[in-house]
């Protein structure tokens, strides 16, 4: 090892990752909880330690050099092997206290999670549940998050699955809104009735079509890239929309639109990095969630 070769500072690094990914010093300091004079100082540290420029400041903002474009690939190396050995530490702990992050989407993280957490502050109130809502996929190799409630197997080696089941979504509608424009007896009938969409109802019209649902562009009056909102302007009578059913049949309000319909079914899967699975924290809150998942989303018999 030649070690008169390293001559950076990590910290140093870090900014230089940072800046790059968010694509400003403002934004670097906030994800690394620093100042934007610090961040540019540390770069600069960097640069001059490095012999190489690395970030071109202009009016219209930073941009990497093809030096900086270069060295973006080794840092990011090193920071997915500092990320492990840090995840490899964290796991050695045997504490059955300290912050567990769990990432769902919005509709999954307000309309169960608030029960099924409820009794994990009884068997372990040392553990404090940070919930992150988002809808995209967080990447757990990066330490987004120490837990992910997914809907996609996850396709990197290093992350431990399990597959909670396949789960049921059908088309419902508040009960007030039935009762006043009319309940479709077939699926052709659907065609005269609102529908609650997504951020993109366009892409949710053949999914239905193949369901037998007649649905067009123009039938969807109102859409949000929230599902706790669409969930919300559901129960509130706007229209009907696609729900689970596990929270459509307990929700009173709310009434299954054509029945006979089979459901959409869609898989859950509950994930974390395999070495966090030694930290009895996180598998005290991976297995808490397995259990209380599995029974709150499961329909039950009759339904």
């Amino acid at each position: 090892m030649n070690w008169s070769a390293v001559t950076f500072d990590w910290n140093q690094v870090r900014a230089f990752w940072a800046t790059a990914e968010e694509g400003s010093f403002s934004g670097a300091a906030r994800v690394l909880r620093s100042t934007q004079p610090t961040i540019g100082r540390q770069i600069s540290a960097l640069e001059a330690s490095l012999g190489v420029t690395l970030v071109e400041r202009s009016v219209r903002g930073l941009s990497l050099t093809q030096a900086g474009r270069e060295l973006l690939d080794h840092v990011r190396a090193m920071g997915e092997a500092a990320t492990l050995i840090s995840m490899s530490a964290d796991g050695q702990s045997q504490e059955i206290s300290g912050d567990v992050v769990v990432t769902a989407t919005d509709l999954l993280s307000a309309a169960a999670l608030p029960q099924i957490l409820a009794p994990l502050r009884e068997t372990a109130p040392g553990i404090r549940v940070r919930v992150q809502c988002s809808n995209e996929v967080q990447n757990l190799m990066q330490r987004e998050a120490d837990i992910a409630i997914r809907h996609v197997r996850p396709d990197q080696p290093d992350l431990i699955a399990r597959h909670l089941g396949d789960f049921g979504a059908s088309l419902y509608a508040a009960r007030s809104y039935l009762d006043r424009v009319g309940r479709p007896s077939s699926p052709h009938d659907t065609a005269r009735l609102d529908f609650v969409g997504n951020a993109d109802p366009v892409r949710l019209v053949a999914p239905l079509q193949h369901m037998g649902i007649p649905v067009r562009e123009d039938n969807f009056v109102v859409s949000t890239d929230s599902g706790a909102v669409a969930w919300a302007m559901t129960k509130a009578g706007l229209g009907a929309s696609m729900q689970p059913e596990a929270l459509g049949e307990d929700e009173p309000g709310l009434e299954r639109v054509l029945p006979s319909l089979p459901p959409v079914m869609f898989p859950m899967w509950l994930v974390t990095h395999r070495e966090l699975k030694t930290n009895r924290r996180i598998r005290l809150v991976f297995d808490h969630l397995a259990q209380h998942l599995t029974e709150k989303l499961t329909p039950r018999p009759g339904t």
